[in-house]
């Protein structure tokens, strides 16, 4: 990889962009993660190619239409499915509620829609699916995925989206719960972010 890049983050999502500068600055990698508003903000992507992997590379392209020649795009899409509700909420996790949506309110309407469902039957898996595009036409895809399940309330005030209500696998916390440094080792995000600097590294 350049000894420095510039990577243009296809999200309005704060936390997001956060969590990904962490993460190049752990893996020691040198990038400067620049969020979208950069550009001018990320254009309005109609979400419609029904996967995570298709909806990650629409963020990815419209963004790279507006990204200077010189820097690198990356966008995810991510999710929580849950095996008793046949996958959903899915690509639709962050609209789940409704398209005005807050977390909380995702959030509620997931406990209610697994009501009466017994810890047993409630397995569930956060999938990220990364999409990079380079300056010179590079263009790769990372996925990771966290296998866990969802309680019956929410617990923990850290994180965001349905942290509060997913225990991974092997773990007693929730996301809510577990350190953002502890977190960054378990992630779907993470998985897929490992995958991604690995590559890098032997660019």
């Amino acid at each position: 990889m350049p000894r420095s890049l510039r990577l243009l983050l296809a999200t309005g999502n704060a936390h997001k962009a956060e969590e990904f500068s962490r993460m190049f600055r752990e893996a020691g990698l040198s990038c400067e993660v620049v969020p979208a508003t950069a550009v001018g903000g990320m254009p309005k992507v109609d979400e419609t190619a029904g996967t995570f992997a298709g909806n990650a590379r629409l963020k990815a392209e419209a963004l790279r239409r507006l990204a200077p020649s010189d820097h690198w795009v990356l966008a995810d899409d991510s999710g929580l499915s849950c095996d008793a509700l046949g996958g959903a909420p899915g690509v639709d996790s962050a609209v789940y509620a409704g398209p005005r949506a807050t977390d909380a309110e995702n959030r509620a309407k997931l406990l209610g829609a697994l009501r009466g469902i017994p810890v047993s039957g409630r397995a569930a898996r956060f999938t990220c699916h990364l999409v990079l595009l380079g300056p010179e036409g590079e263009d790769m895809e990372f996925t990771g995925h966290c296998e866990g399940s969802v309680l019956e309330a929410e617990r923990g005030v850290g994180g965001f989206g349905y942290d509060a209500l997913f225990v991974p696998k092997g773990q007693s916390r929730t996301f809510a719960e577990i350190p953002a440094g502890e977190k960054d080792a378990l992630s779907h995000r993470a998985q897929a972010f490992a995958a991604l600097a690995a590559w890098f590294r032997l660019g």
